[in-house]
């Protein structure tokens, strides 16, 4: 027997910028990237658009066609900018993959062409999904517009699909060609989403950093207020933290089990599914961060002063420390949201790793959950 053993590696490096005003013909900064590495005389590029975001600003398909004719020379729109579902929707079922690789085809799309997504986390992951399947991958630009898209969703380097009973059951590592966050796409954000995203940065900062932490309470009030410069420095900060830890982690592509970025997630999915997605995956992920703190509390892992100081930045922010699904029971009588513990461990790959604090600000990994500590925890959050 003979053995060749292969060994090689891939560097990555995309860019995330932050600006304003992305579609404004005298900002450089789209022309630039798809423009950089362009094979022929100009960069051929179709654009996917969020239909929420399209009803809310119903000139942004004509703005982003009169941001491609200023930079003909350049850069060519394909076609007209493709409306698809956003939200949850965007990623449960497979029409609207099938319908962007056929406008891929049609538009005769190669590996040196672009795809750009302008959206939520929903559509930025069914459409990178849907370009990293035609001819092994395209070159995807993401910009996003929610605060939760900004700061997590869009940076990083998953595309996931729900299927089979399971959030983000289907999905890819392909990292982006680049990331363009328009904070001016955030102002015209309803309440839920604007605030939803904070959920992520409290997630960032309780395991990684105490004095973001902290900035972020004193600053709940601004935040549920809709202070414009707070965001804007919360989502860079957090975007910062998110691609720091993609970069150093030695594992960016998840080959092990531990996921810190999940923390508050293995509930917080469960309860989006059990809310048939009526939960939006910020408020989840919100009662999640309640509920492992708490957990953590019981297991002597962070004093309960930290603990009561999570839930009342959480709460002071406008987001939700509770959810009546906590309290749904299965056929056996057991708090069904229990059930997301083992479709956590399958999607780790087979040995469960949950992500608590130890102390505030930082983390330990964790391979066993109590569930007679866990629904204790349920029963300390219940109002």
């Amino acid at each position: 027997m003979k053995t060749i053993l292969q060994s090689f590696s891939v560097p990555f490096r995309y860019p995330v910028v932050f600006t304003r005003n992305v579609f404004d013909p005298k900002n450089p900064a789209l022309a630039r990237i798809l423009s950089k590495d362009r094979s022929g005389p100009r960069a051929r590029a179709l654009v996917v658009i969020d239909a929420g975001l399209s009803d809310a600003l119903p000139n942004l398909v004509c703005g982003i066609e009169r941001y491609f004719r200023a930079h003909r020379a350049t850069l060519e729109l394909v076609r007209k900018p493709f409306v698809a579902p956003g939200g949850e929707n965007a990623k449960n079922g497979w029409n609207g993959v099938r319908e962007i690789m056929t406008a891929v085809g049609t538009e005769h799309l190669d590996r040196h062409s672009y795809v750009v997504a302008v959206g939520g986390g929903g559509v930025l992951d069914m459409v990178g999904f849907a370009a990293s399947l035609v001819h092994r991958g395209l070159r995807f630009v993401r910009v996003p517009t929610t605060v939760l898209a900004q700061n997590d969703a869009g940076v990083g380097v998953k595309n996931g699909m729900n299927d089979g009973g399971s959030k983000n059951f289907v999905g890819t590592f392909a990292p982006p060609y680049a990331v363009i966050d328009d904070f001016a796409f955030l102002d015209a954000l309803p309440q839920r989403e604007w605030i939803g995203g904070v959920a992520e940065a409290f997630k960032v900062a309780i395991i990684k950093d105490k004095p973001f932490f902290l900035y972020l309470c004193r600053h709940a009030d601004a935040l549920r207020k809709r202070d414009g410069a707070v965001m804007a420095r919360v989502v860079q900060k957090t975007a910062e933290l998110h691609l720091r830890h993609i970069a150093t982690s030695g594992d960016p592509f998840e080959f092990g089990s531990a996921r810190p970025l999940d923390f508050g997630h293995w509930a917080a999915h469960r309860l989006e599914l059990l809310s048939n997605f009526a939960l939006g995956h910020g408020h989840a992920v919100a009662v999640g961060i309640a509920l492992d703190s708490t957990y953590a509390m019981l297991k002597g892992m962070i004093d309960p002063a930290d603990r009561d100081a999570i839930l009342r930045g959480l709460a002071a922010c406008g987001l939700p420390t509770w959810s009546p699904l906590l309290d749904r029971a299965d056929a056996r009588g057991e708090p069904e949201v229990l059930g997301g513990i083992e479709q956590f461990r399958e999607h780790l790959g087979g040995r469960l790793c949950v992500t608590l604090p130890k102390p505030l600000g930082a983390k330990i990994e964790v391979h066993r959950i109590s569930l007679p500590l866990m629904k204790k925890a349920i029963g300390l959050l219940r109002p």
